[in-house]
């Protein structure tokens, strides 16, 4: 695994965060050690996608990056499904393969670079994931997505959804995210690296309030949602249709 550097170095100007090359090639390291119990997380999703998949179904990763989601996915359901990954990022979705190469996974699976915000059709969709994803869309196109996510989900389909968020109170919020960076500084990120990472992804992670994912899924065709995982500034959820 190539270890994540990518701000390690003073930069005059620190551009936007994107997922291309530089990005994907030390994704995974990335992930680990920037994401509170990330394994553990992974494990969550392989567990409630296991008991909502049925035969027959399609499961979504949207916003599959490097394909880690999808390998937990294929270990974790027993169904007969199909695995559909979809990320708007080809260096990303060249390392998946790259993955699923040396690790071919035991489902029919199919990747697609798409974007989210535009090109997204699902259909027939027993489990839907947002490890992630939803964060990065751009607010003005987040009712529309779910819309569509929830008219391609069968009913009693699920999405889990995993999102950094803000808390909804200032001083509380400010303690969060202090203690989440005491967290990056344990693996290994000094403070440049951690300041240069929040100014590229200042105005491109929009994270939004608990309460608001859930008025969210609930407005856009899930009928009920609730918190299978909690962090800090960390939240997964599951909305059921």
């Amino acid at each position: 695994m190539n270890r994540d550097e990518n701000f390690k170095q003073p930069k005059a100007l620190v551009e936007d965060f994107n997922f291309g090359s530089e990005t994907a090639r030390v994704f995974d390291d990335m992930l680990d050690r920037s994401v509170p119990f990330y394994d553990e997380i992974q494990r969550m999703i392989g567990e409630l996608a296991a008991d909502f998949a049925t035969s027959g179904s399609q499961v979504y990763d949207l916003g599959c990056s490097t394909g880690t989601t999808l390998l937990e996915l294929d270990r974790a359901i027993t169904e007969d499904v199909r695995l559909i990954g979809i990320d708007s990022s080809a260096e990303m979705l060249d390392v998946a393969r790259r993955k699923f190469e040396e690790a071919p996974l035991t489902h029919p699976t199919e990747l697609l670079c798409q974007n989210l915000e535009h090109d997204l059709k699902l259909s027939q969709a027993s489990v839907v994931v947002m490890n992630l994803t939803l964060q990065f869309v751009r607010p003005l196109y987040r009712d529309r997505l779910i819309q569509t996510i929830a008219q391609g989900t069968q009913k009693r389909g699920c999405l889990l959804l995993v999102e950094k968020v803000l808390g909804q109170n200032s001083t509380l919020n400010r303690l969060f995210i202090k203690h989440y960076y005491a967290f990056k500084k344990r693996n290994g990120y000094s403070d440049m690296e951690i300041a240069q990472k929040r100014e590229a992804l200042e105005n491109v992670l929009i994270p939004y309030h608990h309460d608001e994912n859930r008025e969210l899924l609930q407005r856009n065709g899930f009928r009920t949602c609730d918190v299978f995982f909690r962090w800090y500034n960390f939240c997964g959820m599951i909305a059921v249709k």
